[in-house]
């Protein structure tokens, strides 16, 4: 791997790299993921590279499902467990800070144990396989000191014993210089009626004409000398026993403190791993919340020079601002040389293959479309001045060409070179020659070169050359402003003629201009623009093609989803209307065991006047009444197609639903319309459901009526769920559900729909209001099931 150079730190400046880095430690929830955030520099190696990414993708993905990973209470304890391990003693915000480390770092291994059974984390839980569990450390010292970085009494019986003798002193101290301030002989001789502390002692402020009144010893004055803060000699005795109790305080803390600070050094390995660990973890997570914040996607690698960016975008320019780059290197062409005038946005494009290329090399995300692929180069080296400079002396000549020699010193085929306004400084002809002669070298070495330059001697360099590609930088001649969009394949120009014009310089100046423009010249820049216009127009064309095609993706994967649903309820009502056949059945074989099983009985009380074979005829003529269920339609060659006509009404057998017949394709196919659906189908899959209105109805054979005697079914249900059905499904389900509870001699009945949105349940109670059954009906009580059930009273 080939390391990054002094000068190479110059290049992340150049490049914006470190901006891009700061804001990224803004994402960083402690200052161990900021530190190494700022650390991070790009890698050369494409392994290194690719694991980077991978590490950067899982955390992305961890935000984008549970909006972050939880690093709360983690700090850096790298300083206190060094100075534990060297027979230091911690103060208890050190130790409190070990402690809520070592939770943190528990918490959020959990956190990302349980995201790994949702989505694979293999390296995020690489680090958390690091951390050591300290949960024993982590309760001794949270049993000894609280959260306001206290140590409780409760830490050792000897420390409880002493805070308790030492608040009664205090308690008594204190009640004996109240008892003083509230005597009215000697309230005149006090300032102010209180007990104050100091130098942690009780003290009363007393005037100075009485300063021998009370004995004692004087502690403090105020700033104008008329009042000693002084303690009477009737409390010295008591303020000495608070003071003697204070040192046992202060010995049997530190002694605690000690005896913590042990714990800590006893584990000071594993827990300088465990910050190492987490720090990682939250770099990651860094990343992870800068590729949120820019929109960035992850980048394709290659370690072949091939660059290809898709509506690339540099990170440091406002997005409602910021031009789109798309841009190819390294597949057809291995240098792009950028010609045309300033401010049309040739640095910036240059500064934005650069920097998406160290960024990606560095494990972020790139702010690009899905799809854009970035090469893992050795180095990156960049010769970027300030192109809007109009003092081109021999200093600044100087400068470039003392960068340009060393960056070929440097360069490697596999590295990447941008050079800004190659050639600048000098004099034009000699500037010229000498840039065709730098990109000469450069492109035999092999290395990927993306160059800008003023000097049209470049153009016809670029377009001789294989393996060199012109651009420019599109300007807008009727706004005067540059677009910033560059086109690749089209040399720029200088629109100076153009300009001039628009901006109303005199016709005849402009004409006598350019005539003193060689002829071929002029050609040249007639044929640039006409380039230039054709380029634009293949774009346009090109991206609308883009937007259509992804219309008709769109569109096809709509239709795709609608078939599935289509097929998905036609399998759901044919398999209900095979269980209702099944229940049909099964109900009709009960009723006619009944009947052979009644016939046996008055065969018996009647005594032989009901024979067996008149028994058998019964119940054979019972299961031939049975139906047979028939699971598939009849073949369409056993039936006579049907006389079909626009507007009919049919049932497509292939896929068990009905629609509206629209037109008539030639004599074997009809397009029909299910729902939102068009689709053409054979004539003989489909059988005529209604002829329309507008044709001669056909007469219709009488139909068979039977009498139906109302009697109570046993195997009948007061309740019907309907809950994941949507309205047309519940309707079918409640006028069979309805029926069969009329001929159960049901009084009411509960329907089941749920709370919900309340569609359902409101296109349940209109259909229960129209229904013939139905007398009233309303909503469940408490013990009915409340919003979630209808209770419909019957006629």
């Amino acid at each position: 791997m080939k390391t990054m150079t002094v000068y190479n730190q110059k290049i992340l400046n150049t490049l914006d790299f470190r901006a891009v880095l700061e804001r990224c430690a803004h994402h960083a929830s402690t200052s161990l993921g900021q530190e190494l955030v700022m650390e991070l520099s790009p890698s050369g190696e494409f392994q290194q590279v690719k694991s980077r990414l991978q590490a950067t993708e899982e955390a992305v993905n961890v935000d984008r499902l549970r909006g972050g990973a939880p690093f709360g209470g983690i700090r850096n304890i790298r300083n206190a467990v060094h100075r534990a391990r060297i027979g230091g003693v911690l103060n208890t915000t050190e130790l409190l800070d070990i402690s809520m480390t070592s939770q943190g770092g528990r918490r959020l291994g959990k956190f990302l144990d349980d995201v790994n059974g949702e989505y694979p984390l293999p390296l995020l839980l690489e680090l958390t396989g690091r951390l050591t569990d300290h949960k024993p450390m982590e309760d001794r010292i949270r049993q000894c000191i609280d959260e306001n970085a206290n140590v409780v009494d409760s830490a050792s019986p000897e420390l409880a014993r002493i805070r308790q003798e030492l608040r009664g002193s205090e308690s008594k101290a204190r009640e004996r210089l109240e008892q003083m301030v509230r005597t009215p002989s000697i309230q005149k001789m006090l300032q102010d009626n209180l007990v104050t502390l100091r130098n942690d002692r009780y003290v009363i402020p007393v005037k100075q004409e009485y300063r021998g009144h009370f004995g004692g010893m004087i502690h403090d004055q105020s700033a104008s000398g008329a009042t000693l803060f002084i303690e009477p000699e009737a409390v010295v005795q008591m303020n000495n026993r608070v003071r003697e109790l204070k040192l046992k305080e202060e010995v049997e803390v530190e002694k605690i403190l000690r005896l913590l600070t042990s714990l800590v050094a006893d584990s000071a390995d594993t827990l300088l791993v465990n910050v190492d660990a987490l720090a990682e973890l939250d770099f990651v997570f860094a990343k992870a919340g800068l590729a949120r914040e820019m929109k960035a996607t992850l980048p394709l690698l290659n370690d072949r020079g091939f660059i290809k960016l898709k509506r690339g975008r540099h990170p440091l320019i406002a997005p409602d601002q910021v031009v789109p780059l798309d841009l190819e290197l390294g597949n057809k062409y291995s240098s792009i040389i950028v010609t045309g005038p300033n401010t049309g946005g040739k640095t910036v494009s240059l500064k934005t293959v650069g920097l998406l290329s160290l960024m990606a090399m560095s494990g972020l995300f790139v702010p690009a479309e899905e799809g854009s692929q970035l090469c893992v180069f050795d180095a990156i080296y960049a010769d970027i001045g300030d192109e809007q400079s109009i003092e081109q002396n021999l200093s600044t000549f100087s400068s470039h060409m003392t960068n340009i020699i060393r960056i070929l010193k440097e360069m490697t085929p596999k590295s990447l070179v941008l050079l800004d306004e190659l050639g600048a400084g000098t004099d034009p002809a000699e500037g010229s020659a000498l840039a065709i002669s730098i990109l000469d070298y450069i492109h035999r070495m092999g290395c990927r070169i993306l160059a800008t330059t003023h000097y049209s001697e470049l153009k016809a360099y670029a377009f001789d050359r294989p393996g060199v590609i012109n651009a420019s930088m599109e300007f807008d001649v009727q706004t005067l402003r540059p677009t910033y969009r560059l086109l690749v394949g089209v040399p720029g120009r200088s629109n100076a003629f153009a300009i001039a014009s628009r901006l109303g310089l005199p016709k005849p100046i402009i004409d006598h201009a350019r005539g003193q423009v060689d002829e071929e010249e002029q050609r040249v820049e007639s044929m640039i623009a006409t380039l230039e216009e054709n380029t634009i127009q293949a774009e346009a064309e090109r991206t609308s093609a883009a937007q259509l095609r992804g219309e008709v993706e769109r569109l096809r994967e709509e239709l795709r989803r609608e078939r599935e649903r289509f097929d998905e309820q036609r399998d759901k009502l044919l398999e209900r209307a095979e269980r209702d056949a099944r229940e049909a059945v099964a109900k009709a074989r009960r009723e006619a065991e009944e009947v052979v099983t009644e016939l046996r009985r008055l065969q018996r009380e009647e005594g032989g006047g009901v024979k067996d074979h008149k028994i058998s005829e019964l119940k054979r003529k019972l299961n031939d009444a049975v139906p047979e269920l028939k699971s598939k339609q009849p073949s369409a060659a056993k039936r006579k197609p049907d006389r079909i006509e626009p507007g009919d009404e049919v049932l497509v057998t292939t896929v068990g639903q009905r629609g509206h017949v629209v037109e008539i394709a030639g004599d074997h196919e009809v397009t029909v319309q299910l729902g939102i659906l068009k689709m053409k189908v054979n004539k003989a899959d489909v059988q005529l459901f209604k002829a329309a209105a507008s044709q001669t109805k056909a007469p219709q054979p009488p139909k068979a009526t039977s009498s139906l005697k109302r009697t109570r079914d046993e195997n009948a249900k007061m309740e019907l769920d309907l809950r994941g059905a949507n309205v047309e499904e519940a309707i079918m389900e409640i006028d069979r559900f309805l029926d069969e509870s009329y001929l159960a001699n049901f009084a009411h009945v509960y329907i089941i729909h749920g709370k919900g949105t309340g569609v359902l349940r409101t296109g349940v109670q209109d259909y229960l209001r129209r229904h013939k059954h139905v007398k009233s009906q309303r909503l469940g009580n408490y013990n009915e099931g409340g919003a979630g059930v209808t209770v419909a009273e019957l006629k």
